[in-house]
């Protein structure tokens, strides 16, 4: 279902006309370039759909359009609505103002700082607060008043609270009064259709009992969103919970049926229910993304398209989740369409097991029961009143099966994958749910190792400032006495001898640490930790680099190595690309170029690397070398705005990696070219090897925005 617009309605966040979006979770309708800054936040802070081409039910559509008509906007602008805010220069961005920073920036204070929200008085328990605000939402959910439970909620409140003296939570309260709307709203900010009162009843029950039956149905579709959302993604079905609260579509033909694919299909099998929902969730995000971006491809000009503003290529970081889940929901971009489409089958397979409480035992069992399941799928379900995903074997009983599957795992891949990296080549749905099983043991070690890092970090900083200084005592030494040109005194080196001393002690006591995490409950974690470490072994070898411990905003993991082609001497063009820095021939130059110019050269390239992408989709395979002219053109001009010798380490490493990446890309574009008429081209590893070069460009781009805005800001 969609709508029509009304002739008034703007943009909430530039007041641009006819808003073709909507932010379901803050009741505003919103204009193509600002819905491009709420996708790349993510969903825990602004979930979008388009108003004509996404699938919406109509009472959600219907909760959203009254809360747009009648100001849910101010809750998010409260502050900015005061006179004294307009004298003191802060306002709105104009529909003529640039997405980057002007627009960017507002929003993300708007929604994600909430720096315009009113403010409620301070209070020496914060428990108390929360506790009176979500009293106040229980209360007011039996009226039709929305726009009082969003400010609530933006507050503070919670939508699942459990009231001591009532027994029963918001959604009880709204079910039981018919308000639908509430109900809605309720469940968009995380309200459990299935959470009990204090008698075991549900806000189902609630609303059967008042014979309010269109909203029992509703909160029954909410309670199964997510497995409805993953059906209507492969098949365009959603069961209709009468019969059945589960569509399994049967897509052998599209699937991967090999041997790797039905061994992960036990992993998830194997799975906890904890971890397992995380997954779920996970995958019904990156569905969202998928479809989003779908609907924006169908809908913009293509010929004004870039990245930075169009597309958001993976998940975006969600900062209450782990390093590692963060890495894992990225990862998923990577699946290509029917890799995809299996997981979510075996997603909704086992979503469908786990409701009717069938488990699995030994391996033997495992294999007994994906026999029978391959012959017998029931059609009928359990009840409308019954969870999502109960309870089956014990999580104590699966996190020791668990333990064993990953043992066997960890053997069998060291046999057959030792040079593999989890952040290197084609992802696979065994490497994801690896990592998924390995998140509780290997987050403390990686927090533990960043740690050590950002002591060297320091340290190595340190080291710097001796150096610089020593440096420009010996040039005022040679300016003062230029026959004699003398070395570095010896007392000169007795003040450094300390810090070198210091530095290698502390290098080696990374390589015993490292030594040590090396005998892990997840192998690939080694090999990651490795790669973080690496530059800050380089950084002490040559004391002129230091440890920089950023993270990429695409990727949380560290992005200093070098690229394949450097590290062992095939890349060529060393004097295109700058890769060793001698300090001793030139100052480092610590000027940056202005952060508007650096993201204007980031959309060109962008923009070229998704002409690129259309390319390999379409299969336009003679587009590649004139695409990648146009990249590798365009990385040029980017290259030349920063200084030939930057001070800054991260630049510098950024830099190595957008400049080699474009070479590399040129070099596999060049070979859809055959030397020999007729020679064979293997076309789909090519395609491959092309887009992961986009992709490391892509990624260096957006480490040099990230950068200069960073430091410009200090």
């Amino acid at each position: 279902m969609s709508r029509k617009l009304r002739p008034n309605e703007v943009c909430a966040d530039c007041s641009a006309s006819d808003p073709g979006w909507a932010s379901i979770n803050r009741g505003v309708l919103v204009c193509d370039e600002c819905c491009s800054v709420h996708r790349s936040l993510g969903r825990h802070i602004s979930m979008v759909k388009h108003l004509r081409h996404s699938s919406w039910s109509p009472t959600l559509l219907h909760m959203v359009q009254t809360l747009a008509s009648n100001g849910a906007n101010s809750i998010w602008e409260h502050s900015l609505l005061d006179p004294a805010q307009v004298q003191s220069g802060r306002r709105k961005p104009n529909p003529q103002d640039k997405v980057h920073p002007t627009k960017a920036e507002f929003i993300r204070a708007k929604y994600q700082m909430l720096a315009f929200v009113h403010k409620l008085p301070c209070r020496d328990d914060d428990g108390v607060t929360t506790k009176d605000l979500s009293k106040q939402l229980h209360s007011s959910v039996r009226t039709g008043n929305l726009e009082t439970c969003l400010r609530l909620l933006s507050l503070g409140a919670q939508a699942n609270f459990f009231h001591p003296e009532k027994g029963t939570t918001p959604l009880h309260v709204a079910a039981k009064a018919g308000q639908i709307h509430q109900a809605e709203l309720l469940v968009v900010y995380g309200a459990d259709p299935g959470a009990p009162d204090v008698n075991g009843r549900t806000p189902i029950d609630y609303a059967r009992q008042a014979n309010h039956h269109d909203l029992a149905d509703r909160l029954v579709e909410c309670q199964y969103e997510l497995t409805d959302r993953l059906a209507f993604y492969l098949c365009g079905r959603r069961p209709d919970h009468k019969n059945g609260h589960y569509v399994i579509p049967q897509m052998a033909d599209s699937l991967d049926l090999s041997e790797l694919a039905k061994a992960a299909k036990k992993k998830l099998q194997a799975l906890n229910n904890r971890l397992f929902e995380e997954l779920a969730m996970d995958v019904y995000d990156e569905v969202d993304r998928r479809e989003n971006d779908a609907v924006w491809l169908a809908t913009q000009n293509h010929s004004t398209l870039v990245t930075e503003r169009s597309a958001v290529p993976f998940l975006p970081v969600n900062p209450e989740y782990s390093a590692t889940r963060n890495q894992g929901r990225q990862k998923l971009a990577r699946f290509n369409a029917r890799e995809f489409a299996t997981l979510i089958i075996d997603i909704l397979s086992d979503a469908k097991r786990r409701q009717h409480g069938k488990t699995l035992g030994s391996p033997i069992e495992n294999i007994d029961y994906l026999l029978r399941n391959q012959n017998d799928r029931p059609d009928s379900d359990f009840g409308d009143d019954q969870h999502d995903y109960d309870s089956v074997a014990s999580d104590e009983d699966t996190d020791a099966e668990l333990h064993r599957n990953a043992s066997s795992a960890r053997n069998n891949r060291a046999k057959s994958m030792d040079s593999s990296d989890l952040s290197d080549g084609p992802i696979t749905l065994q490497e994801y749910l690896e990592v998924k099983k390995a998140l509780a043991a290997s987050e403390a070690k990686v927090q533990q190792l960043m740690k050590v890092n950002n002591n060297l970090s320091e340290e190595l900083r340190r080291l710097q400032m001796q150096i610089n200084k020593l440096q420009t005592e010996n040039a005022q030494m040679k300016q003062q006495t230029p026959s004699l040109h003398p070395s570095p005194t010896t007392s000169d080196r007795q003040d450094l001898a300390p810090h070198l001393s210091a530095s290698r002690r502390d290098r080696q006591a990374v390589s015993m640490y490292e030594t040590r995490s090396g005998q892990k409950s997840f192998g690939q974690t080694t090999d990651d930790i490795a790669t973080r470490l690496q530059p800050l072994d380089c950084s002490v070898s040559k004391l002129d680099k230091r440890g920089s411990g950023t993270d990429s905003d695409y990727d949380n993991t560290q992005t200093n190595e070098l690229p394949l082609g450097i590290a062992d001497g095939r890349m060529g063009r060393d004097d295109d690309f700058h890769l060793e820095y001698d300090e001793h021939e030139g100052e480092l130059d610590p000027s940056l170029p202005s952060t508007e110019d650096v993201i204007l050269k980031t959309e060109q390239v962008t923009k070229n690397i998704q002409e690129l992408l259309r390319a390999a989709q379409e299969c336009k395979h003679e587009s590649f070398v004139p695409c990648s002219e146009k990249i590798h053109s365009a990385v040029t001009e980017m290259a030349s705005l920063f200084p030939k010798k930057p001070a800054l380490d991260t630049v510098r490493c950024s830099l190595r990696l957008l400049n080699a990446s474009a070479f590399r890309l040129q070099c596999e574009c060049r070979k859809t070219i055959p030397p020999e008429p007729g020679a064979p081209v293997d076309i789909q590893l090519l395609t491959q090897q092309v887009i992961q070069c986009a992709y490391d460009i892509a990624k260096a781009a957006k480490q040099l925005v990230t950068i200069t805005t960073r430091e410009k800001k200090q």
